[in-house]
């Protein structure tokens, strides 16, 4: 008898050693890895691309709706591929995915920088919505929660935190190189940091072991299919309420008003009398925004309410764009009205990753958040060529600003009512 209390004391010892070693010095290398390769691939994959936009447009000839068009093939692709992926991470790990999904992000840059038309064009970006499936968010996350739960949320906001800052870094790096040389060039320039940073740090920094899943009140045979039609019928009540529908329909305009905000910022700065130089700036500094956005959440979260903290945020990405669409300048308030925005765009994104559990709880949380996050994914990912169809058939980039105004001001006025009772 004396002897199983030292037994368990020792498994109990290990097991904290093993711990402190998955969460301590030794495992901070995944984390630090993927904060380099993800600020690397968000600022070459996406906020590259409206810098180089309208020089591709003057350059080749073809319009700015088809460019756009090809850039939003590639993110609904990207949106479509995270069912597959998520499973292949379950059962496979991060490392051989997302090692293989740099190599394909390299390819594809490389296939833009190539391309002698326009089918070309879109068929390389084609390719990098693949290749996004698999080294933007979505791995990242899942690799970081495996590697270390119980206490991945720090993980979490810092890698969101870092990767924040790539439209900061990637935009005035992208207009310093096509400044210098041709647009064709700077892709082989971001194809080949890509290759040297992201290819590399996944194969070596995610070799650790992929540690199982941790179960919590895992049902008995008997009881699982009970539990498994209680945990269907919670989810079909919910998404078929009201309030989900309101909410998941403000989330979906809100993520097309931001997003077309994002991508078309430049053209619309530079209508106002900025440089290209300005405009890509105002840009990147709005990633800023979106850090000090994600770093005041936190707080904006223990004094507000759920309904209170969603209509304002909704509300002030609204007041954000139609201070843009209305004011022709200075440029210097322009900027600071951009990196409101992105203030703005930076607390939604952590809006809408607590959403579902500050309504209804964490039990049919990965079903619930899925179902909310497709329409805005969709959107997101359809504001861009949107955005540019909407200001030439509205004549300007200004009135386009004044619509996305209102598409937000109407998903504040939906997120009024997205609070069950």
């Amino acid at each position: 008898m004396r002897h199983e209390p030292s037994t368990s004391v020792s498994a109990t010892n290990n097991l904290a050693v093993d711990t402190g070693v998955a969460n301590g010095a030794a495992s901070r290398l995944p984390l630090v890895a993927l904060c380099v390769t993800e600020i690397t691939s968000w600022g070459i994959l996406y906020y590259a691309f409206p810098v180089l936009a309208p020089t591709i447009n003057r350059n080749t000839g073809w319009s700015t709706g088809s460019i756009t068009a090809a850039f939003s093939i590639a993110l609904i692709l990207a949106a479509v591929g995270g069912i597959p992926v998520g499973r292949a991470l379950d059962r496979h790990g991060p490392r051989g995915l997302m090692t293989g999904g740099s190599v394909v992000a390299v390819l594809a840059v490389v296939g833009l920088a190539t391309a002698p038309n326009l089918a070309w064009f879109v068929a390389a970006w084609a390719l990098a919505g693949i290749a996004m499936t698999a080294v933007l968010y979505q791995p990242a996350f899942a690799a970081l929660t495996r590697y270390y739960a119980p206490r991945h949320l720090p993980a979490l906001t810092t890698l969101t935190l870092v990767a924040g800052l790539a439209s900061t870094v990637f935009a005035p790096l992208t207009n310093a190189l096509v400044s210098h040389m041709s647009w064709r060039a700077v892709y082989f320039v971001l194809a080949g940091l890509l290759a040297a940073v992201t290819i590399p740090l996944h194969y070596y920094a995610l070799r650790q072991p992929w540690p199982p899943p941790i179960e919590r009140d895992r049902p008995s045979e008997s009881e699982g299919p009970t539990r498994e039609r209680t945990a269907h019928t919670r989810v079909a009540e919910v998404v078929c309420s009201l309030p989900f529908l309101l909410l998941t329909t403000a989330l979906a305009l809100s993520a097309f008003s931001m997003y077309a905000v994002l991508t078309n910022l430049i053209p619309l700065l530079t209508a106002r009398g900025a440089s290209s130089t300005i405009a890509t700036w105002a840009l990147g500094l709005g990633g800023l925004g979106q850090v000090a956005g994600r770093l005041c959440y936190g707080s904006l979260a223990r004094r507000s309410s759920v309904r209170t903290r969603t209509v304002c945020i909704l509300a002030g990405s609204a007041v954000t764009t139609t201070a843009l669409a209305a004011l022709p300048g200075p440029i210097a308030l322009l900027i600071v009205i951009a990196v409101l925005a992105g203030t703005m765009r930076g607390i939604a994104t952590l809006l809408q990753a607590t959403a579902i559990s500050d309504r209804w709880g964490t039990a049919a949380y990965g079903s619930l958040s899925g179902i909310l996050a497709a329409p805005a994914t969709i959107a997101g990912a359809v504001a861009p060529v949107a955005g540019a169809t909407i200001a030439t058939a509205l004549g300007g980039y200004p009135t386009l600003f004044a619509a996305l105004a209102a598409t937000a001001g109407l998903a504040a006025l939906l997120a009024a009512g997205s609070v069950p009772r």
